[in-house]
């Protein structure tokens, strides 16, 4: 079955949270995630709130998602399933949270660690001018088309 990319929907938060805590590269707890405000309520409210979030679904499941800040012009998050990773799904949820952020930014950006995986796959889809901004951690920026 084909991998549809749609935007979110508040049915996906739990299926959101299963790849979220499935993820082997930034593994974080559910009580890590809500010790940062990371919650099924707090997603739940931010996709209500408008276009935030989009997810790749296959066979009704949710198997990856990103999620974006459009005030501060920030892609915030970007996971896929362990088992569906190197599939292009990745690629598809991020160039949909870009697309959000360049309708309102000429520049957007994101955090990541500089020697992760995630830094390789950010730039290969053309992130970059990377700054140091510490504990081993960068951010990348990405100019709209």
């Amino acid at each position: 079955m084909s991998i549809l990319i749609r935007a979110a929907e508040t049915v996906d938060v739990a299926g959101i949270f299963r790849v979220r805590l499935s993820v082997k590269e930034n593994a974080l707890s559910a009580a890590e995630l809500e010790s940062m405000g990371i919650t099924e309520d707090s997603i739940t409210a931010m996709i209500k709130n408008g276009p935030c979030a989009w997810v790749a679904v296959e066979d009704s499941e949710v198997i990856g998602f990103s999620m974006i800040n459009s005030e501060e012009g920030s892609l915030f998050a970007a996971f896929v399933l362990p088992s569906h990773e190197g599939q292009g799904v990745g690629r598809r949820i991020v160039e949909a949270a870009e697309r959000e952020l360049f309708t309102r930014h000429t520049v957007c950006w994101l955090e990541t660690g500089r020697t992760t995986r995630a830094a390789q796959f950010y730039r290969r889809l053309g992130w970059s001018n990377e700054q140091d901004i510490g504990d081993g951690d960068i951010r990348m920026e990405k100019h709209r088309a």
